[in-house]
């Protein structure tokens, strides 16, 4: 790590407990591959694809069939492991990789995974996209039972309740672990023999299988196939566990059947545009979304106009419903990259201007429709309401692709709390008000879910975790109502890596 890259680190940490987000974070994203003689490069390859769910670190961890190999980073993919030197130190036929955003645990490299472990079945390594519910309780009971954490995250908890099971064999003593926690969670594991995918009960958070000739793949989204040339099988399903040995792949499902209820957040917004979710490309979804609320919210106006780059598929459904023009009324600059997915705010406070910046002949003296995927806190969205104002707008129209973001999320995503989430604690008119805009309105719950699926809400079992609009919970947040902290590791300082 240089001296830039070293001190931009030291920022980010120092501002962590400061940050105060106006998007919602992404989990976590996950790719493993078996049966390749470049497993490394191209889980990099993988991570890479999926760079957008996590920024905070990376890492590797392959087999060569004698010894596990592992390496981690803080950072991006392509400052790491793009380099020769590095993926020659991750030899072997069968890889998994991690790009980290944090919901839990410090941003110190202990926590980066793959996580890896000396178990009595053989060695074990861990991927982890979510959140565990019961995480704390657990590694409560664990610790005083004399289990001795290494790192503040809750995949170790995973790990220990594995090593801990009394089952002989490697794929009971998972089940007996899955059978424990709670959450929203998607897993990749690696052993001596298995390459594993595992998704939870309700299939909240996303993992698919791929196919590169001899080579199974799991991932997070359909994307990192596409950039390794695998073709898409199947998504794995809620609460199934598939594991693949000697080129053959299996399955199993240990839960007691139920419907899914997969993160809407992942049609909304998670997702990349490209990338496969129950048969279409996100980017379908979020046109539909538009046109919902073009159908909902229209009104007179001079243009539409997206902010870039998550508001512009729902903003070209919206322009195509209302027949009204589509303008880039706002260029973002695009070697900026995603600030709100920083583990700060320590790029977000130069200001939004760094990002944006409005096109001035364009949208003066015009009356604008302004279309974003979602509005969280309002901050970024009062900057950019008055930054088209400076650049000489008439009148600009806030229209949400979603419905009000008013409950917190507990399965992987990080949100304010919900005192902090603007919806929460102000009305229509006072969040109009709050961000300068002439009108405010968002899509409808009915709205969002016949773009979605076509139907209305089923209110009895809906069809999404969609807790974030109406805070119901698939899975009760145990932690988060004891109101338990993590007591061990408090003396180990987060710049400490041991």
């Amino acid at each position: 790590m240089n001296f830039l890259q070293t001190k931009i680190l030291k920022i980010r940490k120092k501002k962590l407990k400061k940050s105060k987000l106006d998007k919602l974070r992404e989990e976590c994203g996950i790719f493993g591959i078996s049966n390749h003689q470049d497993a490394s490069a191209l889980t990099a390859l993988g991570l890479h694809a999926l760079q957008h769910r996590g920024q905070e670190g990376c890492g590797i961890v392959s087999y060569d069939g004698n010894n596990f190999h592992s390496e981690k980073r803080h950072g991006l993919v392509g400052d790491h492991f793009t380099n020769p030197l590095i993926i020659n130190k991750l030899p072997g036929n069968s890889a998994i990789g991690h790009n980290r955003y944090s919901t839990t645990g410090e941003t110190s490299l202990r926590n980066i995974q793959p996580f890896f472990a000396d178990l009595h079945v053989g060695g074990l390594s861990i991927a982890h996209n979510g959140n565990l519910t019961n995480a704390l309780l657990l590694r409560e009971a664990l610790v005083k039972d004399g289990a001795i954490f290494r790192t503040t995250s809750d995949t170790e908890t995973i790990v220990q309740l594995i090593a801990k099971s009394k089952r002989e064999k490697f794929i009971d003593k998972l089940i007996d672990t899955l059978f424990q926690i709670q959450g929203g969670y998607a897993l990749v594991m690696m052993t001596n023999k298995k390459l594993v995918g595992v998704r939870d009960p309700f299939g909240i958070r996303p993992l698919v299988i791929g196919k590169l000739k001899k080579s199974f793949i799991f991932a997070s989204e359909t994307c990192a196939l596409d950039i390794v040339g695998a073709s898409f099988v199947r998504e794995v399903e809620n609460g199934e566990i598939v594991f693949v040995e000697d080129e053959k792949i299996e399955s199993i499902k240990p839960f007691p059947k139920q419907k899914p209820r997969p993160c809407v957040f992942e049609y909304i917004y998670f997702a990349r545009p490209d990338s496969l979710i129950n048969g279409k490309c996100a980017y379908e979804y979020r046109k539909k979304l538009g046109s919902e609320l073009a159908k909902e919210a229209d009104l007179e106006a001079d243009f539409v106009v997206p902010v870039p780059d998550s508001g512009v598929p729902a903003a070209l459904g919206y322009a195509e419903q209302s027949k009204k023009s589509f303008e880039l009324g706002l260029i973002r600059n695009h070697y900026v990259g995603r600030t709100f997915i920083e583990p700060t705010q320590s790029i977000r406070s130069l200001g939004v201007k760094l990002k944006l910046s409005s096109t001035k002949t364009l949208v003066k003296n015009k009356s604008i429709i302004l279309i974003d995927d979602s509005l969280v806190r309002g901050t970024t969205c009062h900057k950019i309401v008055k930054m088209l104002y400076e650049g000489g707008a008439k009148e600009v129209h806030v229209r949400i692709a979603c419905p009000e973001i008013k409950f917190p999320d507990f399965y992987g995503v990080d949100m304010p709390t919900k005192e902090e989430l603007l919806a929460y604690k102000k009305d229509l008119r006072e969040m109009s008000e709050y961000i300068n805009a002439k009108s405010l309105k968002f899509l409808s719950l009915n709205g969002l879910y016949k773009a979605l699926t076509g139907s209305a809400r089923n209110s009895s079992y809906p069809q999404f975790s969609d807790h974030y609009f109406t805070g119901d919970y698939p899975i009760k947040p145990s932690d988060n109502l004891k109101g338990l902290k993590i007591k061990q590791l408090s003396l180990l300082s987060g710049k400490s890596n041991n």
